[in-house]
């Protein structure tokens, strides 16, 4: 963990700098009759260097989850580093106190994401048409076809679906891309592999999926937080035997 967080924020450094040294930021062209408030502080390519890394470090420390930090003692740190001063951390210890920090922030936003999860499915299962299956699963029937073919967990399928978050988030979609996708139903989330074997095909199923049928309490990819529940729109076309 320690390592992805700091290699990350390594390569959105040198990105930043990149950026910021071949294009300089210019102040944008005054609307007529509009005073301007503020003056652009940014008077040379240094400057602009600088203001675009500091950008980078917060965008990679928020996609972190970690944008909870006190400014003033960062801004502390990076000029007592590169000005050469005296730490008041050695570096044996920085490591440590990062990983601290880190693992009760991903704590703090398991637990919420837990909270609010719990929440919305327990709303979500006294909604009309929503069937709530012993394993947490829920779905609703949005097209049904009862005398399509149900698939076995040996089988590849070709689906349509859209996913979200349970705030509306779009994390992933063949809709979308306007490409469906072949699969092996055995190869993919619980969560998946359960509800394909109940549907039919040409059926169409909005599907909310707990976070223990899904990616439990891992980050998978930049949009799908630790306990997240998953929403689809599923649509299996065929069966591809």
């Amino acid at each position: 963990m320690m390592r992805i967080i700091l290699s990350c924020t390594i390569g959105m450094l040198f990105m930043g700098a990149a950026y910021a040294q071949t294009k300089t930021v210019k102040p944008a062209a005054p609307k007529a009759g509009v005073s301007q408030a503020v003056t652009n502080p940014l008077k040379n390519s240094k400057d602009s260097a600088s203001y675009a890394l500091g950008i980078r470090i917060a965008q990679n420390l928020e996609n972190q989850g970690l944008g909870k930090i006190n400014i003033a003692i960062l801004q502390r740190a990076l000029a007592d580093q590169l000005q050469k001063k005296k730490v008041i951390i050695p570096e044996t210890a920085l490591n440590q106190c990062i990983e601290g920090f880190v693992e009760k922030a991903n704590e703090e936003k398991l637990g919420e994401a837990k909270k609010q999860a719990k929440a919305f499915l327990e709303a979500n299962a006294k909604r009309p048409g929503v069937i709530t299956l012993p394993s947490g699963l829920q779905y609703e029937v949005i097209k049904n076809n009862p005398d399509g073919a149900k698939p076995v967990a040996t089988d590849q399928v070709k689906c349509h679906y859209h996913g979200t978050l349970i705030d509306g988030t779009v994390f992933d979609s063949s809709i979308d891309r306007g490409e469906p996708i072949v699969f092996s139903v055995g190869g993919v989330i619980r969560g998946w592999q359960e509800v394909l074997q109940l549907m039919t095909v040409g059926s169409k199923w909005k599907v909310y999926i707990p976070a223990d049928l899904a990616y439990g309490d891992s980050q998978a990819g930049p949009k799908i937080g630790p306990g997240s529940t998953l929403i689809f729109d599923l649509e299996l076309i065929s069966i591809e035997k």
